[in-house]
């Protein structure tokens, strides 16, 4: 019990590290990538997300959903990609040869959509070379460009104002 709390406390100084050295340069580019990351405790509906992209024109085949479970047993089948608690080391070390793949593509888009506090989520986010990071939480305000502040079940507001400053920001 005590080696996790100094685990969780090595992984913190590490997102720490990531944010205080981060540089938010968002370049002029359109969208053609885009990722999105979720918590499976939170939101289940991926297709959601794959579907929208077709609405906006963005059909890459590069698009990855990736989703984090607290449960090592989870049902892989249905996911991309997915990840736990057990896929993290020390300082943030990813055991997870998939996790780390897609934390080192550069997406033009992240998307966090996640509202709870979580610190294997907010490694993922904090590690990602996304040029662009939307999130839903302003637990960490450090994490993104855009806080888009909503619940995740209110997906339709999500899309409505996902598209509204993609357009402002002349990415569409």
């Amino acid at each position: 019990m005590i080696l996790k709390a100094f685990k969780e406390k090595s992984n913190q100084k590490y997102v720490n590290k990531l944010l205080s050295a981060r540089k938010a340069a968002v370049n002029n580019r359109k969208v053609r990538t885009i990722a999105v990351l979720l918590n499976a405790d939170e939101f289940v509906d991926f297709e959601m997300f794959r579907q929208y992209f077709k609405e906006l024109n963005l059909v890459s085949p590069k698009h990855k959903i990736v989703v984090y479970t607290n449960d090592d047993k989870f049902e892989a089948s249905q996911w991309e990609t997915y990840f736990s608690p057990k896929d993290f080391g020390w300082k943030g070390k990813l055991n997870n040869n998939d996790l780390q793949a897609f934390v080192d593509e550069a997406y033009d888009v992240l998307i966090s959509y996640y509202k709870n506090d979580n610190l294997q989520l907010n490694i993922i986010t904090a590690a990602s070379k996304a040029n662009l990071k939307v999130g839903l939480s302003r637990n960490d305000e450090r994490l993104y460009d855009l806080i888009i502040d909503l619940k995740p079940k209110d997906v339709q507001t999500f899309k409505e104002e996902f598209k509204k400053y993609l357009t402002i920001l002349n990415k569409l």
